[in-house]
Order: C-alpha cells, then sequence, then structure tokens
C-alpha cells in the first residue's frame, strides 16, 4: 500500500483515515476496540478523532472517543503504528472552546491524559476562533511541537480566506485542511479551497466522504432515514441532484463488481489534491468494504461521468 505525506511534516499515512466520531456514539468500547484492531491489523495507520465526540450524545459530555482511544492503546499496544489526529477549537462547555493560548494548552494536556500518550501526531484547529489572533494560535501550536507534544498541525472548518491568512504567518503554519468533501458536497472545497491546499501543498483529508451514509446506497427515501443513528443527517441530501448521483454510482459500482461506497471513495482519491479520505464504520464487513475501496482505480471516463451526475445543475446530454 502506498502511503501518503501530511503536507511537509514526513507524517506518512495510509489512504484512508478511520473517523472515531462513531466511538462511544454508535459504537461501543468493545465495539471499537475490534474496529480498531482490523483496521490496524490491515495494514492502515490514520485515525482522526476530536476532544468534543461524542458531546451530541445524550448522556455524554465530549471526551468520549479519545477515552476509547486511550484504552486500546493501553490495551494494544499499537500506538506507534498509528498516526493519531485529534481536534481542539469546538465548544465542549460554555467556557471550554476556541483556540487562545490558555484553552489549547489546557485541552491538549486533557485530550493527551484521555489518549494515554505522550504526543499528539496531528493537532487540528477544529474550528476558526475570530475572537483569537491567528499569531495567538499558531504560536501555541508552534510551542507545543517545540515541546515534542505535537508533531504537526492542521485545520478543520476555515474558509479560504482565513486558511490563506494563517499560511502566510512567519510563524508554525498548517500542513493539512480537513474540509467538509464528497460527491455531493463539492462546491465550497472545488471553487475555494483547493486552489488554495495545492498552492501550499497542504494534505486535505475530507471528512463525511461518504456524505453520512448517503453516499453508500443505504438512503434511498425517506422511510430508509430511520436505519441508523445518521438518519437525521442524511435527509438534505434525498434530493433530485442526490437520487442522481446514487444512480451514477450504482452503473460504476456494477462495472467493479463494487458498493456505491467503495466508488465514492475511489472518486476522491481520484482528485489529486486529496491525501486520505475520512469514514468510519460499524462493522467489520464495511470496515473491509472501505479498505477495498483504496484498492479500486477509476477510469477517466467513470470520473467523468461521477462528476456530470454530481454537477450542480442538471447534466445535458
Amino acid at each position: 500500500m502506498t502511503t501518503r505525506q501530511i503536507g511537509n511534516s514526513g507524517l506518512q499515512v495510509s489512504p484512508l483515515c478511520f473517523g472515531g466520531n462513531v466511538f462511544g456514539w454508535t459504537l461501543d468500547e468493545a465495539a471499537s476496540f475490534r474496529m480498531l484492531d482490523a483496521f490496524v491489523d490491515g495494514g492502515f495507520n490514520f485515525i482522526d478523532t476530536a476532544d468534543v465526540y461524542a458531546r451530541w450524545v445524550p448522556g455524554n459530555r465530549g471526551g468520549e472517543s479519545e477515552t476509547i482511544l486511550g484504552k486500546w492503546f493501553a490495551r494494544s499496544g499499537k500506538r506507534d503504528r498509528v498516526v493519531l489526529a485529534t481536534k481542539v477549537g469546538y465548544e465542549m462547555s460554555p467556557d471550554k472552546k476556541g483556540l487562545s493560548k490558555a484553552y489549547i494548552q489546557e485541552a491538549l494536556e486533557a485530550s493527551l491524559k484521555r489518549l494515554q500518550t505522550d504526543r499528539i501526531d496531528l493537532y487540528q484547529s477544529h474550528v476558526d476562533d475570530a475572537n483569537t489572533p491567528l499569531d495567538e494560535t499558531l504560536e501555541t501550536f508552534q510551542l507545543l511541537v517545540q515541546q515534542g507534544k505535537v508533531r504537526a498541525i492542521g485545520a478543520s472548518n476555515y474558509s479560504a480566506e482565513r486558511l490563506q491568512q494563517a499560511l502566510a504567518a512567519r510563524t508554525q503554519t498548517y500542513q493539512c485542511l480537513q474540509p467538509l468533501y464528497n460527491l455531493y458536497d463539492r462546491q465550497n472545497y472545488e471553487e475555494a479551497l483547493e486552489s488554495v491546499c495545492v498552492e501550499h501543498n497542504l494534505a486535505v483529508i475530507p471528512y463525511f466522504s461518504l456524505a453520512s451514509g448517503f453516499l453508500t446506497g443505504k438512503y434511498r427515501s425517506e422511510a430508509d432515514l430511520a436505519k441508523s443513528a445518521r438518519g437525521g443527517r442524511v435527509k438534505k441530501y434525498l434530493t433530485e441532484r442526490g437520487h442522481r448521483i446514487l444512480g451514477a454510482l450504482d452503473v460504476v459500482a456494477k462495472q467493479h463488481n463494487s458498493h456505491p461506497g467503495q466508488v465514492a471513495i475511489a472518486w476522491l482519491l481520484a482528485r489529486p489534491s486529496v491525501t486520505a479520505p475520512i469514514a468510519s464504520a460499524t462493522t467489520i464487513d464495511q470496515l473491509n468494504q472501505l479498505l477495498a475501496a483504496t484498492r479500486l482505480k477509476l477510469e477517466d471516463n467513470e470520473v467523468k461521468n461521477l462528476n456530470q451526475a454530481s454537477a450542480l445543475t442538471a447534466p445535458t446530454y
């Protein structure tokens, strides 16, 4: 398997990143351990989480995903086989949010404790903080890198303008971007962010690579939305364009004897600017499909047809 590099950091990652938002949400601790073992034993090494995961679950406070990962590291002894990414900045509580120096330092120590590790390989600003000067945020990250607690830094949910400003800083700066990007959600990344990433050699690790599961073909009507905890996030994709995309995915999947979700991942990997899509699984079978997707090579005409089907305006023939 060919690895890919995170910017100029030297971090080499597998072409698929496992999304840890499911740990402590749709996967309990035991199921999370099985999934993590299968992912790493399958030859993949890139795992992404965040301090806030999974605060949205009733009864959770945030930190559940990192805690499960930390327990797995301690039990499995596989920490050195993983490129570990986590994030800071999203609201954990009214007084625990943002990207100020004091809060980043506090949040990092809390993450390290939950993760039972002495360093974060990729530490990311989860969301922009307009109330904190970029220089303060970046200088804090630079200090953490110098201390050996962080190896590289990245950004998520930044506008192109703010990302450019951060990249112009003379201090430690971002090595990657984690944007919303998939076959349905294309416009913002392709029109605004992609050129910035290419210009500055940023790694791109898209989240919601499968549009909350919509691109797997699991949800084709509103009646399907009750199939999983993610159903409420999928309703917005049930449009004429969404059904057109699923139809195109079905055609390509049939040609390769694969599944729509695998084709959607392969489409992302065919984009030169994309480093490693983030995707999650809740069963070993789903995980095996994701891992196999990294070996699926699409023909140029298949990429073209998927691009046309997912265009914002209906294609003309």
